[in-house]
């Protein structure tokens, strides 16, 4: 069995070529395993969690549980018939003044009715045209705070490295190439908290 191999965070992050700002985002979704002081990644853990976590093929746990959640909750409502009802109304006594029977067969086509809407809703969710709201805010929310921490991440980065540097362009090209590599992480990352969070909701 391999040993285990500790590196510090910014260490790590140089290992697997991101910023210091991914191994961040990493360790606040779960995806980083530190020692007991939190103050060292386990190389062989963490490569190995974080490769788990970013398989394609766990979208289909997430499918399969959606689709469970569709034959529970709309098709067998549909495919069921509605147990009968007695229509005999009560004796007069006890019936309280003004009160009317209710009508048994508006009841059933409303349900009938508000199944069929809600069959059409999932529809289009298989489709990928329709899409949960709170999935969208969760996952612009997190996009945002996540380019927020990207951003923040580089001048201690990039301040050691530029205080060397005398000539303008060599500081602008130098500038230039880490913001987009930030960026780029950025959108990778943006990108699957999306698609998870729609595939759990």
């Amino acid at each position: 069995m391999t040993e285990p191999m500790y590196l510090s965070k910014s260490a790590f992050a140089a290992r697997i070529g991101r910023a210091p700002s991914y191994i961040t985002w990493l360790k606040n979704n779960n995806r980083l395993v530190l020692t007991a002081d939190g103050k060292q990644v386990d190389v062989t853990a963490s490569e190995a969690l974080i490769r788990e976590t970013a398989d394609p093929s766990k979208t289909a746990v997430s499918d399969r549980h959606h689709q469970d959640r569709l034959q529970r909750d709309v098709y067998s409502q549909l495919s069921s018939q509605v147990e009968p009802t007695s229509t005999a109304a009560p004796p007069l006594a006890s019936m309280p003044a003004g009160q009317q029977l209710p009508d048994f067969q508006k009841a059933r086509a409303l349900r009938e009715h508000n199944l069929a809407q809600l069959a059409e809703i999932e529809l289009h969710k298989v489709k990928g045209s329709l899409v949960a709201l709170s999935a969208v805010k969760t996952g612009a929310y997190n996009a945002g705070r996540m380019l927020r921490d990207q951003l923040l991440g580089m001048p201690p980065q990039l301040a050691p490295e530029l205080a060397s540097m005398t000539d303008p362009w060599e500081i602008e090209k130098h500038l230039t190439a880490a913001i987009r590599r930030s960026l780029e992480d950025a959108e990778r990352m943006s990108s699957a908290d999306l698609e998870q969070a729609l595939t759990t909701s």
